[in-house]
């Protein structure tokens, strides 16, 4: 007889005590050792891997964000001069030098912290399935 499927509010239990869990240790390791907030990081690896510059709606949609909290969040970082916001059919948000340099400094940090907290405790098998889950959501 097959193992019984896990309960589904233990189920999501587990996986926010796995989000927090990780997500507090690679912080820790990668952007507090950089002097990076966590919504710092996430907006410069998002803005990085686009190229270095998007619209600001379409970084708070692919964040979830609402338009406050990028705003405010935004407003903090450029005064750290991290990114410009320029206003050209909506707000433009562009990584300056030293934002670029601050996702360059931090990358290898953050990959090391992400395969030591995570991806090294998974098999192959359960990265994929994990990717695939997860891509669905």
């Amino acid at each position: 007889m097959g193992k019984a499927a896990p309960d589904p509010v233990d189920l999501w239990s587990a996986f926010k005590r796995a989000h927090e869990i990780v997500r507090s240790r690679v912080i820790a390791d990668a952007a507090e050792a950089a002097g990076l907030s966590e919504p710092d990081l996430t907006i410069l690896v998002n803005l990085n891997k686009a190229g270095g510059s998007l619209r600001q709606s379409e970084l708070a949609a692919s964040l979830a964000w609402d338009r406050t909290r990028i705003s405010h969040q935004l407003t903090r970082m450029s005064k750290r001069q991290l990114v410009t916001r320029e206003r050209a059919g909506g707000v433009v948000v562009t990584l300056t030098d030293a934002g670029r340099q601050a996702i360059t400094a931090v990358h290898p940090g953050l990959d090391a912290a992400v395969r030591r907290h995570f991806t090294d405790k998974l098999s192959a098998q359960e990265i994929e399935t994990l990717s695939s889950a997860l891509r669905r959501l």
